[in-house]
């Protein structure tokens, strides 16, 4: 039967190993000439939403390590040992860092997307219906572009007429004249989180701003889209672990 102390002594070493994890992780993901754990937390949480989520319990726990590992008093014997909570707690951390989820686990799924030659009523039927208001392009079952709910308003703009505006003949093509350069970027379903958010980085230091994302089977523009990632989509990464 295993003592108090003993139990404290399990908690002390899965909490090192826990530790070990999620230090291995930060390195591969934030890749800094700096491997100190504090130093990465604080790089990683600027870079990447899931890491800034947990950064202040990443410090607490670095601080808690370094008391287990530097202010031993003797062997075995701890000056501070963690309890089961937070030991549990880093552990769930520790996993997220090492086996991030895949990118299609935060997507929008339910992709609308359109034919240069469909009718516009069609689009703005799935405004009405989805609340969307970017939608892919294809042309000969390639992605061209994205089509916006501004471009849309645009175009009426300048094609009212006795303050009316007859869009029963008017393609998708007609309106996509209207539309900005916008960049995508297409991915495989197989990507991470992680590496969605250095695309949007990568994007963001090359001064241009990056509409979003699309995955699809293999990262090919002529696939089927199966779910569209945004900044906003990003930011609103939950990972609490209850």
């Amino acid at each position: 039967m295993k003592t108090v102390k003993d139990q404290a002594q399990l908690l002390s070493e899965r909490f090192e190993v826990a530790y070990n994890q999620v230090h291995d992780a930060l390195r591969d993901i934030v890749k800094i000439n700096d491997d100190r754990f504090i130093v990465l937390v604080k790089v990683g949480a600027k870079k990447y939403q899931v890491i800034e989520t947990f950064k202040k319990d990443l410090e607490q726990y670095a601080r808690l390590r370094n008391a287990i590992v530097h202010e031993k008093m003797e062997v075995g014997f701890y000056i501070a040992e963690p309890n089961a909570k937070v030991v549990n707690h880093f552990e769930k951390i520790a996993n997220i860092l090492s086996r991030p989820n895949l990118a299609l686990t935060i997507a929008t799924k339910n992709v609308i997307s359109f034919d240069v030659h469909d009718k516009v009523l069609k689009v703005t039927g799935a405004i009405k219906t989805y609340g969307y208001s970017k939608f892919p392009v294809y042309k000969n079952k390639k992605c061209i572009g994205l089509l916006t709910s501004s471009s849309i308003v645009k175009w009426m703009a300048q094609n009212m007429k006795n303050n009316t505006v007859n869009l029963a003949d008017i393609h998708v093509s007609d309106i996509m004249t209207f539309e900005k350069d916008r960049p995508l970027v297409f991915i495989s379903k197989e990507m991470n989180i992680f590496e969605v958010e250095n695309i949007f980085e990568k994007s963001h230091k090359n001064k241009q701003k990056l509409e979003c994302v699309i995955i699809t089977e293999n990262g090919s523009e002529e696939e089927k889209p199966l779910g569209i990632i945004t900044p906003w989509d990003l930011i609103d990464v939950d990972y609490t672990l209850d």
